[in-house]
């Protein structure tokens, strides 16, 4: 199997071009190909030699993914199934768009997939319900930016699709280079968002290296409660997970935010407010409820709306900025905790 060129920094890149006999330079321009002009072939690389395209050709590929598939919702959010270097397995990407009433497009943001199936084992997760059964390369995570039909329109991105970002953190931290980086994409960090549960094995790292906003799945303020939801209560405590967090400035352009998905008389309780209110005091972040999206032979239940204003009032009274994040793709299994890499397979 060719080695892929999709995934490699600019220095591989150079490293790549100086094995096959061209000038350093070449390694620029096989980037700006690769990154910013969406090349999937070498015969599209136009500004190097012929001589140069095939030497490539022959020892390298691109590695650019192509979707199998995709459905959109009614409300125009589009769900698209990749296929993977593991047999027989999928994963789903999700693009957001956020449209005025006159069609004019104002936003459109990708969920990114990082892993094909997901440890954590979250109870009310469909993605995590169906295990985990490999980490996606670079080139695979690129993909999902690069091969949608609204790749030139994308704004925004989150890692919130299948998968912990940060238990494939070496090949992540590769892509967020990539994204944020003169010669990548040329994201300013602020356009992407890294959601987690709460890795501690690699969150310092990410938030000693990348300026991009954070993510954090909480869901429960109390630790047994949580435990039950989150089996990764017990290896990362979210008391331990907030202690770094404070560590760290969220006071200028980069945002620390907290997932709650909301289940009907679970933790919507004004005592579950006013311990989450304990427990962020003082921190600079916010609150996104989320509606809880039933999955099969699940005993939890989603809260009625009345009780989700009920709570983000009590938040927001309490000093935790808190909003209702929009339900989006729920018609076409594309909503929050409903990825499972098989729905849209030929």
């Amino acid at each position: 199997m060719k080695e892929k060129l999709l995934g490699k920094t600019l220095d591989e890149l150079r490293a790549v071009a100086a094995a096959c006999g061209l000038p350093a330079f070449a390694g620029g321009q096989i980037a700006q190909w690769l990154y910013q002009k969406g090349a999937t072939c070498f015969d599209e690389m136009t500004n190097l030699s012929k001589t140069a395209r095939a030497t490539l050709a022959e020892r390298y590929e691109v590695g650019r993914v192509a979707y199998e598939g995709s459905v959109t919702s009614k409300d125009g959010t589009r769900k698209y199934l990749f296929p993977t270097a593991i047999s027989g397995k999928y994963i789903e990407t999700v693009m957001i768009p956020d449209d005025e009433d006159d069609g004019t497009r104002n936003r459109a943001t990708v969920c990114v997939s990082s892993q094909v199936g997901c440890k954590m084992g979250c109870t009310f997760c469909m993605t995590g319900r169906g295990g985990w059964h490999g980490n996606l390369d670079a080139a695979e995570i690129l993909s999902q930016f690069l091969s949608i039909d609204e790749a030139p329109e994308l704004t925004n991105a989150v890692f919130m699709g299948m998968g912990e970002p940060l238990d494939n953190w070496p090949v992540v931290r590769r892509v967020l280079e990539i994204l944020t980086a003169p010669w990548g994409f040329a994201w300013s960090p602020k356009r992407i968002t890294l959601s987690t549960v709460g890795d501690l094995t690699h969150l310092r790292e990410y938030l000693e290296e990348s300026r991009c906003h954070l993510a954090v799945s909480l869901h429960d303020p109390f630790p047994d409660e949580r435990a039950a939801l989150m089996p990764v209560q017990k290896g990362w405590p979210l008391a331990e997970v907030i202690a770094l967090i404070r560590k760290y400035d969220f006071t200028g352009q980069r945002r620390v935010s907290f997932e709650y998905i909301v289940f009907g008389g679970h933790n919507d309780t004004p005592h579950h407010a006013d311990a989450l209110i304990r427990l962020l005091k003082g921190l600079e972040c916010r609150i996104n409820l989320i509606r809880f999206h039933a999955i099969p032979d699940y005993p939890l239940k989603g809260a009625r709306p009345e009780a989700m204003e009920a709570f983000k009032a009590r938040l927001n009274a309490g000093g935790i900025t808190t909003t209702l994040r929009a339900s989006r793709g729920e018609d076409v299994m594309a909503a929050c905790g409903l990825l499972a890499g098989k729905g849209l397979k030929k």
